[in-house]
């Protein structure tokens, strides 16, 4: 499909993942997705305190077309759901999910029949941040945790088949 195909697996692609992944790391693009509480310590970490700037982040995107990190932060109700599927669906490839709280990662303390016992069940979610409501600390300790993922991460599909098999 692109350049990778052209290529073998040589020094040239090698180089070529670390320069490309080094970009995606330092120009993520966050999509605040705020349902609870757990959204004033994410929208907290964007202040000059904690100043994200610094990793590449300087402001939440509007748009998921604009955006390749979704923060799901706070309880997902059933009825919202399809609305973060749909935004997830709309954002460009490559993309990444942070689930923030203990609510978007399990459903929390509502165990009922309204709320989804975690995000993971609609959208793939990269990044998991504990806690009730976590502090901004977490939030870029989790960000930094998906840096170092994204950073092993392969452009070559024949590289990427080896590493999900094992060899």
């Amino acid at each position: 499909m692109g350049l990778e195909e052209k290529i073998p697996d040589s020094i040239i692609l090698t180089a070529l993942d670390k320069m490309v992944n080094w970009g995606r790391t330092r120009s993520m693009w966050p999509f605040g997705f705020g349902l609870a509480c757990c959204a004033i310590e994410m929208i907290s970490t964007f202040a000059p305190h904690f100043d994200l700037s610094r990793y590449g982040m300087e402001v939440m995107r509007p748009s998921p077309r604009q955006a390749d990190l979704m923060i799901v932060a706070g309880r997902v109700s059933m009825k919202m759901a399809p609305v973060v599927k749909r935004l997830y669906d709309q954002m460009p490839n490559p993309k990444w999910v942070i689930a923030m709280g203990s609510c978007a990662s399990c459903g929390g303390v509502f165990n009922n029949y309204a709320i989804l016992q975690g995000v993971d069940k609609i959208i793939p979610v990269d990044m998991y941040v504990p806690g009730c409501p976590p502090r901004p600390e977490q939030l870029i300790d989790g960000i930094l945790k998906l840096y170092e993922k994204v950073k092993k991460e392969s452009l070559s599909p024949k590289k990427e088949a080896r590493l999900k098999l094992g060899a």
